[in-house]
């Protein structure tokens, strides 16, 4: 029993969960797409690469140190390397050395390329809050298709059920002799066509769901509701606040594609400046420490006083022996030790280095003249990009002003086709029209109301593309 009571409770929260479930409003979808979709992510990973590489520029001003060595094995006639000797044994040696070197002057070139990696971590961000605001338009955009294709879907559902209760009025009509079977057929193919037509408004809102989820890295098969706010509820500027010309100054200040640009002119200012400086003389500085190690070496442990006899001298028969003046040292040798070679060769050498750039296949010039291509190209880029920017805000504009005109020329058109449906079934109910009559001014109905709605959704996308370009974020 206690048991099937704990089963009852955790079935019960989980149906309390699912219904419980939060809907998605469009702040928190485009907050969330921001911070899981995957292009955004991958941008942000050109980001790091730009400030790794800014770190070693930077890191580049340090001078360098670098330890070499290791063991070898000699055989054959050569060199020992600590008598200098000519030597046919075999044995072993070591030699080490840290270096280290730094650049005294070289005409700024690394100073200006450490700038021109700061300016290009400082494009590669911008990049990714242009990426960001492209795709929270993109976001903002299907959140509107999909509340779009809710509005059709319940139009069409409306459709359909004003369609069945027309036919089994008719039906009855027709059963009683009323009305001849023609009329029951062409309200029964209305209805199949209303059918598919709430088929299908059901299937877009589907597909733009999914859409949407791939925007925002959401698995499909996540369960996935939004808010489906009335659409005069939603914040749209007014059209007098959002002039081309104001929102186009606005955008030049505000857009990351302009700073994208501004940023990179500056970075290749700066790295011409660098290939500059590689066409004149550098000036370093290098120190190292060196030793070495032979396994043939040895050193003196001991000494004593010898006289040995150097010859004899016979005089008449008496041979006597010949000793030197005054006797001379014998020494001891043993196998010098490993460190005290090190310590005893032990050398050290300081000084500078001037590199002087003659003639290297033209490659430092060539480096130099393309970077001052790369700042023209870069330039014009900036050029190019602001003259779309305003070509798309006058556009933009234009289509917002369309898209009001069409709206409130579709509010009349839909107050019209609901006015003429009225009548038209009044007509109808004492037969003085037809069925087909009717079914035709139905469908200027349905068609008003789609219309009415699709005008409606695009005239709030057009804003939201128009509010978009004042680079302040969109409003929801």
């Amino acid at each position: 029993m206690y048991y099937k009571f704990l089963t009852l409770s955790f079935l019960l929260a989980l149906s309390f969960s699912a219904n419980a479930q939060e809907k998605w409003s469009l702040l928190k979808c485009v907050e969330y797409a921001m911070a899981n979709n995957i292009s955004i992510k991958q941008t942000d990973l050109q980001s790091k690469i730009a400030e790794l590489d800014l770190k070693q520029s930077r890191l580049g001003q340090i001078p360098g140190l670098n330890f070499s060595g290791g063991p070898s094995f000699n055989n054959g006639r050569n060199q020992d390397p600590t008598t200098f000797s000519l030597i046919t044994q075999s044995y072993l040696s070591a030699n080490m050395q840290l270096q280290s070197s730094a650049d005294i002057f070289n005409w700024f070139s690394r100073k200006n390329t450490i700038a021109a990696n700061e300016w290009e971590l400082l494009a590669a961000r911008a990049s990714t809050d242009k990426l960001k605001n492209d795709i929270a338009l993109s976001v903002a955009n299907l959140y509107l298709q999909i509340l779009l294709g809710m509005e059709q879907e319940k139009i069409a559902g409306i459709q359909l059920q004003q369609s069945q209760a027309q036919l089994s009025n008719t039906r009855k009509l027709v059963d009683a002799g009323a009305l001849p079977e023609l009329n029951a057929a062409e309200l029964e193919a209305q209805v199949a066509r209303d059918s598919a037509t709430v088929i299908t408004s059901r299937g877009n809102v589907v597909q733009n769901i999914l859409s949407l989820k791939a925007f925002m890295a959401v698995d499909a098969a996540t369960p996935f509701e939004i808010e489906t706010p009335p659409a005069d509820k939603i914040f749209v500027e007014k059209i007098a606040d959002l002039q081309p010309e104001p929102v186009y100054t606005l955008a030049m200040a505000n857009m990351p594609q302009q700073r994208v640009n501004d940023y990179r002119i500056k970075a290749a200012q700066k790295n011409s400046a660098a290939a500059r400086g590689g066409l004149y003389p550098t000036i370093s500085a290098f120190g190292s420490l060196g030793s070495r190690y032979n396994s043939r070496s040895e050193e003196i442990t001991g000494s004593t006083l010898i006289n040995p006899p150097i010859g004899k001298v016979t005089v008449g028969t008496v041979d006597y022996s010949v000793y030197r003046t005054s006797p001379f040292p014998d020494y001891t040798y043993n196998k010098q030790p490993f460190f005290s070679q090190l310590n005893q060769n032990f050398n050290q050498s300081i000084g500078l280095s001037i590199r002087v750039p003659i003639f290297n296949g033209y490659n430092n010039r060539t480096i130099y003249e393309k970077s001052k291509i790369t700042i023209k190209n870069q330039e014009l880029q900036k050029e190019l990009d602001d003259q779309t920017l305003k070509q798309d805000i006058y556009k933009a504009y234009n289509a917002a002003v369309v898209a009001l005109e069409k709206l409130n020329a579709g509010k009349k058109s839909l107050e019209t086709a609901e006015r003429t449906l009225f009548f038209a079934q009044k007509r109808f109910e004492v037969g003085m029209m037809s069925t087909f009559e009717l079914i035709t001014n139905q469908n200027n109905l349905f068609r008003a109301r789609l219309e009415n709605a699709l005008n409606l959704y695009d005239y709030i996308f057009k804003m939201k593309v128009l509010e978009f370009y004042k680079g302040q974020g969109l409003k929801f």
